[in-house]
């Protein structure tokens, strides 16, 4: 089993060398054609170069592997400097398939820092086993579509393994758990989800869903609630949970028709309940899905109306 909440650790090692004008054309020029590479000119007597390098070491090892650095002396090595009009320092430059594709001067803040090595990594693509992974996690949203939520579950469980920090891999098992019945251990894994990836779309899709499955199991059946609606129009309140009850039971579209009913009927009905829940249920599908294009396209045309 995985270790809920663990960090993953980098892929990759060696990814921060330090480079001479010797080794340039080799360290640099051709490595960038298999991964983009950094170079960051330096001196040891340059303040902001002490504040800026440990930022942008830390940055490309989290990248695990999929950008290096290259760190230059520009008092042991001048050549490239001149050659790229280094004018002060520190001066970044950013090297992809051969050619120079991005760069700045002058120390950043480590926000900024991390997202100019993210960006300069992206260049890289997807690697194979990123790619595997990626198969893998369809795969497994595959199985919870066809009700084989637990094989779904061993298969999120094994990409997790690979990656902990897979945020697609860590909603999907969330939501195979919810498939299964199992609502505290869906809680359970969604509270463990590591700090990096907690507020990610996929995480927040998983928490909606957490967040209906939690409210359906407050509802009662399906049948009696759709009776109490056909004998009461007017009852809002047992159409809300009936709404509830449907996407509970893998009816989003039909809990999205009681809800809009709910807004064509009285739009501010309970503080605008009915508004607020279509917008969960969207949140908590892809969005894509025909329910969700449905239900706002039919949503706006009920508040322009």
């Amino acid at each position: 089993m995985i270790e809920l909440g663990s960090n993953p650790t980098p892929k990759a090692a060696n990814v921060i060398i330090d480079g001479t004008d010797e080794t340039f054309a080799k360290d640099v020029i051709e490595a960038s054609n298999d991964v983009p590479v950094i170079v960051d000119f330096w001196a040891t007597w340059c303040g902001p170069c002490k504040t800026l390098g440990p930022a942008i070491e830390a940055a490309v090892t989290k990248a695990g592997g999929k950008v290096k650095l290259v760190k230059i002396d520009v008092d042991q090595n001048q050549a490239y400097a001149g050659q790229l009009r280094v004018q002060s320092i520190p001066t970044v430059y950013a090297f992809h398939k051969g050619r120079p594709v991005d760069g700045f001067q002058g120390a950043l803040p480590p926000s900024q820092v991390n997202e100019f090595v993210a960006k300069i990594a992206a260049m890289a693509g997807p690697d194979e086993e990123e790619e595997s992974l990626a198969a893998a996690v369809a795969a497994a949203e595959e199985m919870i579509d066809d009700g084989n939520a637990a094989d779904a579950a061993d298969t999120f469980v094994a990409i997790l393994q690979e990656d902990g920090a897979n945020a697609a891999a860590y909603a999907g098992l969330v939501r195979a758990h919810l498939a299964l019945g199992n609502l505290d251990r869906a809680e359970a894994i969604f509270n463990a989800a590591p700090v990096e990836i907690a507020s990610t779309p996929e995480l927040d899709a998983a928490h909606a869903q957490l967040q209906l499955a939690k409210q359906a199991a407050n509802t009662g059946p399906v049948d009696d609630l759709r009776a109490k609606v056909e004998a009461d129009p007017t009852d809002h309140q047992s159409r809300f949970d009936l709404a509830v009850a449907l996407h509970g039971a893998g009816k989003s579209g039909d809990a999205v028709d009681q809800l809009l009913e709910i807004f064509r009927r009285d739009r501010e009905w309970n503080d605008g309940a009915a508004k607020t829940q279509l917008f969960q249920i969207f949140d908590a599908l892809k969005p894509n899905d025909p329910v969700v294009l449905n239900g706002r396209r039919k949503l706006s045309s009920l508040i322009f109306a």
